[in-house]
């Protein structure tokens, strides 16, 4: 079991950045993926990013070159940095986590990111 608890949402101007953070704990072993997907009204939940324990990162192709995942071992935190952000990148962000061969997903309670002027 992995609890998640995700902060750093809010509402940003166009072009403006914001930073997630997500902090877990429990299973260690459960913590090989950590990542974020998000999820728009009306739109399926999709993967926006995913690093390994290794640190070898995934992304999505909309938002490569402008939002950069990283993660912390010692502490088991995740962050999002998001950068040059569009009304498009609005949507809930939830952090999961999972094991080597993702047999198992535990999720966050999600946060909000607006993008509006």
């Amino acid at each position: 079991q992995v609890q998640l608890v995700e902060s750093g949402g809010g509402l940003v101007q166009p072009g403006g950045s914001l930073r997630l953070s997500c902090a877990a704990s429990g299973s260690s072993l459960s913590m090989y993926y950590l990542g974020w997907y998000r999820q728009a009204p009306g739109k399926q939940r999709e993967l926006v990013a995913r690093i390994k324990r290794s640190g070898s990162t995934t992304y999505a192709d909309s938002v490569k070159g402008r939002f950069t995942i990283s993660r912390d071992n010692d502490n088991n935190t995740v962050a999002l940095q998001m950068n040059s952000l569009k009304p498009e990148d609005t949507a809930v962000y939830y952090c999961y986590s999972g094991p080597f061969g993702m047999s198992a997903t535990y999720w966050g309670l999600g946060t909000q990111v607006t993008v509006s002027s």
